[in-house]
């Protein structure tokens, strides 16, 4: 079996500047840290991160987020077989990184595949293009919110680097309790920067007045891409618009990385002509968010979702009754 090293794992996607973060070394350490098991597979010019979460009587869900890596998946197929029966995985799910709008016959001709309506990472997303010179951003963006990114520094705001992941779990949680979202912990948040940071892969960045934080975000990078996962803000100034200065310095940041493009990540799961007809009238739920994404003026995308490889049938149907009885998303 193809099983692969980390050192050798992060020299493959070092030769695939494409890769999603998700498929990234530093995120199998990651899930590795809570509960999930990362082997890394190479077949070729085609590799996997694959996650396992234990399951009672031995069992286990694999999972591949954002993968595989490559342009042969046909090749892997296999070897990932293997992996996962000896690992007693009840099903595979992957969320590959391609967009609805692409054939996906990746996934599409291989046998033993099903789709799945239980996604894991938001299909929607909106992602701004990096091309061009500031001016052409701002020119792209609705005009509510350049005037909220140039009131945010008339108003004195200032947006600064920061290593305080108390300061940002503190903001997170009234976040949470505010908009009723769920968050991670602390060491969650703290473990992620720690493995990230180093490599100049991740960045936090406060949204300040008079030196009292009023906001934060989490961003990460990889390749001519960046991802804004995590953001905060308590309830302090919030009309001075820190949250809208902080995506702005975010692009900036993105931009000197090299990146060519910035996702903004989780958006409500509609189509763009239920998102755009409700908007204004909707705040439940990530309707908030949409509104205040949109605004940066980038491309609706949305992904191909998540497709299921099952090795037990009759465990899969009981886990998804079990899904649909406790109304709850297991990863």
């Amino acid at each position: 079996m193809s099983i692969v090293q980390q050192s050798d794992w992060k020299r493959f996607i070092t030769r695939h500047p494409e890769a999603h973060i998700l498929q990234s070394d530093e995120w199998g350490k990651l899930k590795s840290s809570f509960n999930w098991d990362a082997k890394r597979l190479i077949v070729g010019n085609t590799g996997a991160l694959v996650l396992f979460k234990q399951l009672p009587l031995g069992f286990s869900i694999a999972y591949i987020p954002k993968g595989p890596v490559g342009d042969d998946w046909n090749s892997i197929w296999s070897e990932v077989d293997e992996l996962c029966v000896n690992h007693k995985a009840v099903f595979l799910k992957i969320e590959p990184d391609l967009w609805e709008s692409i054939k996906n016959r990746e996934v599409e001709n291989i046998e033993g595949f099903r789709k799945s309506n239980q996604t894991i990472q938001p299909r929607n997303t909106i992602v701004i293009n990096l091309n061009g010179s500031e001016s052409d951003w701002l020119m792209c963006m609705k005009q509510k919110t350049r005037y909220n990114i140039r009131l945010a520094q008339r108003k004195g705001v200032k947006v600064e680097y920061s290593d305080d992941l108390e300061l940002f779990h503190r903001m997170i949680e009234v976040t949470a309790h505010r908009d009723k979202f769920g968050v991670h912990t602390y060491d969650y948040y703290q473990r992620a920067y720690n493995l990230f940071y180093p490599a100049g892969n991740s960045e936090l960045l406060v949204a300040k007045y008079n030196d009292m934080p009023l906001s934060a975000i989490m961003l990460f990078v990889l390749g001519k891409r960046a991802w804004y996962f995590y953001g905060a803000s308590n309830n302090l100034e919030r009309s001075r618009m820190p949250t809208y200065l902080l995506q702005w310095e975010a692009m900036r940041w993105a931009a000197r990385k090299g990146c060519l493009e910035y996702d903004l990540w989780g958006i409500p799961d509609e189509r763009k002509e239920v998102l755009e007809e409700n908007f204004l009238k909707r705040s439940d739920g990530l309707w908030g968010v949409y509104r205040f994404k949109r605004g940066f003026g980038g491309e609706l995308r949305r992904s191909t979702g998540a497709w299921d490889r099952i090795y037990h049938p009759r465990f899969y149907s009981l886990y998804l009754s079990y899904l649909k009885m406790c109304k709850i998303n297991s990863y």
